[in-house]
């Protein structure tokens, strides 16, 4: 019988088991926001609450993009759970911090995941994960700036309310200007 429900899709077993454990990944990187824009609307920093309100929809969007593949390549897309997420942070600094730590992770998690595809040769899957690597380029970025505002701006008098100000308009250009 499992050599017949494996007709069904073209994924192998790794590469379904890999991209379930991104769904994963990614769910818990959207919870992670959503705790994080909490964190922040509980300490004042309204504008950083809504950027990472806005973070946390994106994951979850990138989840479920994850999981429509899975299903629609006839694999078994598992709904993950969610537990043991941080809800408590030291410092603003340090949610920016642990932001851009996520954002890392992901994109080497994506990085193995290509990878295997191609040892796999399931070009299919590694077609579909570029939009995937193409979007960490600006995850990344983003969450870099914004960690760099602690640098350029500091902390002291009215700096954390000016860094939170900027955090939502970080944008990222993909075009080369020169």
């Amino acid at each position: 019988m499992k050599d017949l429900l494996r007709l069904r899709t073209s994924l192998s077993e790794t590469i379904e088991q890999i991209l379930n454990e991104q769904i994963k990944m990614e769910a818990e990187a959207s919870a992670m926001y959503l705790a994080m824009s909490s964190w922040c609307d509980r300490n004042g920093f309204d504008f950083s609450a809504g950027y990472f309100k806005q973070q946390s929809d994106e994951e979850r969007e990138h989840m479920l993009r994850l999981f429509k593949y899975v299903s629609d390549m006839g694999g078994r897309a598992i709904s993950p759970s969610v537990n043991n997420i941080q809800v408590e942070f030291d410092s603003f600094r340090s949610v920016f911090e642990q932001a851009l730590q996520q954002e890392i992770a992901v994109t080497q998690s994506f990085n193995r995941i290509a990878d295997k595809c191609q040892k796999e040769k399931d070009y299919v899957t590694f077609t579909f994960l570029q939009w995937f690597l193409k979007e960490q380029i600006e995850e990344e970025y983003v969450a870099r700036r914004a960690l760099e505002l602690f640098e350029v701006i500091g902390e002291e008098g009215t700096g954390q309310y000016e860094i939170d100000k900027r955090v939502p308009k970080i944008k990222y250009e993909n075009e080369y200007e020169g």
